[in-house]
């Protein structure tokens, strides 16, 4: 996480804001490479070129995650470990399934 923030080239004034921003243009990517990989080719052997691309994009994503984390006072492992109880929890609810963040 250091090296994202350590790596920043734009003003970091803009917090949170920039760094979702890049969150979703970056997410985006990903999709489009699999989007792509479905219309062209055979989507059921995707080949290690492709997913060597694919690694490409998850790693701007996770930059961006990183970075978004330490824009607000978050670290990786702290939100990793929130999201280990909220799915820990619902499965102990039986609401593993469904939609909506307070099921």
């Amino acid at each position: 996480m250091r090296q994202a923030i350590e790596n920043t080239i734009y003003d970091d004034s803009m917090g949170a804001y920039y760094s979702v921003l890049g969150l979703c243009g970056e997410a985006g990517e990903v999709a489009d490479k699999l989007k792509k990989i479905y219309r062209d080719k055979d989507w059921k052997n995707i080949t290690i070129e492709d997913k060597e691309d694919i690694k490409k994009e998850l790693g701007d994503v996770l930059w961006y995650i990183a970075k978004m984390c330490d824009d607000l006072g978050f670290t990786l492992n702290e939100v990793a470990e929130t999201n280990l109880y909220k799915i820990h929890d619902r499965k102990e609810r039986g609401t593993l399934r469904g939609s909506g963040d307070n099921r």
